[in-house]
């Protein structure tokens, strides 16, 4: 039997990283999309990667162009094709929309396009998102439940969803949607409020800053493990048939909660360090999301297994290594 070969797109970013490594462990000969400017300083801009460099393909393409993607796919011919690549850093403000929906909708247009015209048994992943729900109407929510998007990211997300399921019903391909809640790792980027935490109390414990600035201490999000959920991508894959699947923990958990947690973790009371600022809250932000993922376990198996302060202690080790800062004793949180 022939080696199976998988193509991400996106592979630099933390789920793409993730899902590399994942693949690798699985025997997959694992190819990559980025950016020619990616290739030219791989230190700096493939940081997560670097120790995949010599076991992964990395080809240059655009999302924005049909025929750097077509190339890439005709030399690849992938079995299996994670899309993962996105404009994702949500503003309810809107801002960049245009951008932002011509990248994500034209982007997941172009490789489904290729795909189903070089390779139309390769199987697909789209990444969804929780922001496709936006302002739900019910909690938690599954995968019935109606779309409401709040932001630019969330609307083109919906759009590729849909152009998933078109091309799943029309053209018979193995075509699945993952919708992901938010799930974090110590790869997760600066300007997620999640890593801001993390890397903030680093920053205090080692001296470095005095203060962390933060927007709604109250919001919520239903948090998982990054590396648990590229997984499910892998598992939807599997299946006989094409769908679509929440992959979530089911639980909430505020932004109160994270601070806290990361904070006793480096022995620190949080309350003397951390000052709620008005410049961080969010316009028009979603209602407090939060996950059914019972299809998922039925169906896939997969269940989360990390809990949510076990994953904050680990991004909070992470950053407080990288600055070579020791953390005290582990205590209870």
């Amino acid at each position: 039997m022939s080696t199976k070969r998988a193509l991400i797109t996106g592979v630099n970013g933390q789920d793409g990283s993730y899902l590399a490594e994942e693949l690798l462990e699985r025997g997959y000969e694992v190819f990559g999309l980025v950016r020619r400017v990616g290739l030219e300083a791989p230190e700096h801009r493939l940081e997560r990667l670097v120790h995949l460099l010599d076991r992964i393909d990395l080809r240059a393409a655009s999302l924005e162009s049909y025929a750097g993607i077509f190339n890439a796919v005709a030399k690849i011919r992938p079995d299996e094709c994670y899309h993962l690549a996105a404009a994702s850093f949500v503003s309810y403000e809107f801002d960049d929309e245009f951008s932002t929906l011509t990248a994500n909708i034209n982007g997941t247009h172009y490789l489904l396009a290729a795909l189903k015209d070089l390779v139309p048994d390769c199987r697909f992943y789209f990444a969804g998102t929780s922001e496709m729900f936006g302002s739900a109407a019910s909690a938690p929510q599954n995968e019935q439940t109606r779309f409401r998007p709040r932001s630019i990211y969330g609307i083109s997300k919906v759009a590729g969803f849909e152009l998933i399921r078109n091309y799943r019903e029309r053209y018979g391909m193995h075509a699945s949607s993952g919708i992901l809640f938010n799930h974090e790792s110590p790869r997760r980027g600066h300007e997620f409020v999640t890593r801001k935490i993390t890397s903030g109390v680093a920053r205090i414990l080692a001296g470095h800053a005095s203060e962390l600035r933060l927007g709604n201490l109250d919001a919520e999000r239903d948090w998982g493990y990054a590396k648990e959920y590229v997984k499910a991508m892998w598992l939807m894959l599997q299946q006989p048939e094409p769908d679509d699947y929440v992959i979530a923990t089911g639980l909430l958990h505020s932004v109160r909660d994270f601070v806290r947690i990361a904070f006793q973790c480096a022995g620190l009371d949080w309350e003397r360090y951390v000052v709620t600022d008005p410049h961080f809250f969010r316009t028009g932000e979603s209602v407090a999301l939060c996950g059914d993922a019972s299809k998922a376990r039925r169906i896939l198996g997969w269940m989360p297994n990390k809990g949510f302060e076990e994953m904050v202690r680990e991004m909070v080790e992470a950053d407080c290594a990288a600055l070579g800062i020791p953390l005290p004793a582990r205590e209870a949180v």
